[in-house]
């Protein structure tokens, strides 16, 4: 790969790409960006598809009594029990 980032090719930066976005590093900063209009388009598109992304499959947070439940299901698990029927206290 070649040493000098402003210098980088297309393909060498490409590469690079997934990295930089799973490191959370801002590829829209990265000097080749800044110098390629090809590379540019292609961020845009990934962003672009990111969020739409985002729009399908919005986080949503479990309700408050989740863990409770869990909680209680795993408190009254026959598999929890010895064969004698004594429940064991872990």
């Amino acid at each position: 790969m070649t040493a000098d980032r402003s210098t980088m090719s297309c393909a060498e930066f490409q590469a690079k790409l997934p990295e930089m976005i799973a490191s959370g590093e801002n590829a829209a900063s990265h000097p080749h960006i800044q110098s390629c209009e090809l590379c540019r388009a292609l961020l845009a598109d990934l962003e672009t598809i990111a969020e739409a992304a985002r729009q399908l499959f919005p986080a949503v947070e479990p309700r408050e009594e989740l863990w409770e439940q869990i909680e209680s299901a795993i408190r009254n698990d026959p598999g929890d029990k010895d064969a004698a029927g004594n429940k064991h206290t872990g």
